[in-house]
């Protein structure tokens, strides 16, 4: 089994790293599925990014989580090392920014005044919580980009197809989830575009083949 792990002693409420989580988990696209039996968050996707994977929980004041991707042949790839790392370093990073998130100190609620009837208000505490605006933004450009390369050089089109897409599927729970939808649409049309271009040029090469012999 190659998985990432992380475990960090928080000693922080159940309730705050159950709304962390959930927020998280929700912002990414998280649902709970199987992996081989054993139940696991899954997000992503066989075909633009691949399937990634996470397991999660609290004791004690102890978090732990692993995380891991679907590898070639229903394999597990951690998230270290070259195969895979173009989808991995985004996986990573968001999980960089979770432990960000779960390690912030609980500002001290401030006293709020009772409503008319007496009865005291419910405070409410800000917390930080995970924003993908970045990955949403990257979304857009890796978009962008797909398209112009796929009438240059489809073959990096594809890839930055790919890498789009993984970052706005990110981003679409964030601030900026409009950015994130016009990224996804973009890199689908860079993804068409350069594999019908990659087609033609291969049309084309044919007959310069045949005549060479």
């Amino acid at each position: 089994m190659a998985r990432y792990v992380k475990e960090m002693v928080l000693n922080k409420p159940d309730d705050f790293v159950q709304f962390i989580m959930n927020d998280f988990l929700r912002k990414n696209s998280f649902v709970m599925a199987d992996w081989k039996g054993e139940p696991a968050y899954r997000t992503g996707d066989a075909m633009m990014e691949g399937y990634k994977y996470l397991k999660w929980y609290y004791s004690n004041g102890v978090f732990h989580l692993e995380a891991w991707m679907k590898g070639t042949f229903g394999g597990e790839w951690n998230l270290d090392g070259f195969v895979g790392c173009m989808q991995k370093k985004p996986y990573r990073e968001s999980l960089e920014q979770l432990f960000v998130a779960l390690n912030q100190p609980i500002p001290m609620p401030q006293g709020m005044p009772g409503n008319q009837g007496g009865q005291p208000c419910q405070n409410v505490v800000p917390v930080h919580t995970v924003d993908n605006s970045g990955a949403a933004t990257m979304g857009l450009v890796f978009g962008i980009l797909s398209i112009v390369f796929a009438f240059l050089i489809p073959i990096v089109s594809i890839l930055l197809a790919c890498l789009g897409f993984s970052r706005a599927r990110m981003g679409a729970g964030s601030s900026k989830s409009g950015q994130a939808k016009v990224g996804k649409i973009l890199c689908i049309i860079g993804l068409l575009a350069a594999i019908v271009m990659w087609g033609l040029n291969i049309l084309l090469l044919i007959p310069t083949v045949g005549s060479f012999y």
